[in-house]
């Protein structure tokens, strides 16, 4: 349960990170001149400025009323059908 509540915490914060993200394009990007020839200008891609939160994440305790349940269950031996798995390595050709 704990696990699953932390797992949850994680994907909020990364959700909360991706989506609080400041992008500024810093440069324009431009593609090279085409030429038949191998020389060139090679061009340049864009670059951008992105400024993320900072996400910090910590556990606390905190006490909860939960619900006291007590299960009976009748339990009874039966057969079943479960699979067997032999693993063979190959032999070493040497």
């Amino acid at each position: 349960m704990l696990k699953q509540i932390f797992a949850s915490f994680c994907a909020v914060g990364l959700l909360v990170a991706s989506v609080g993200c400041d992008v500024e394009q810093t440069e324009e990007g431009r593609l090279p001149d085409v030429d038949v020839e191998v020389s060139g200008d090679p061009g340049n891609l864009p670059e951008f400025d992105v400024d993320a939160p900072d996400v910090d994440v910590e556990m606390e305790e905190k006490e909860i009323e939960v619900p006291d349940v007590d299960v009976d269950v009748d339990t009874e031996k039966a057969k079943v059908k479960v699979p067997d798995v032999d693993i063979t390595l190959p032999e070493d050709d040497e």
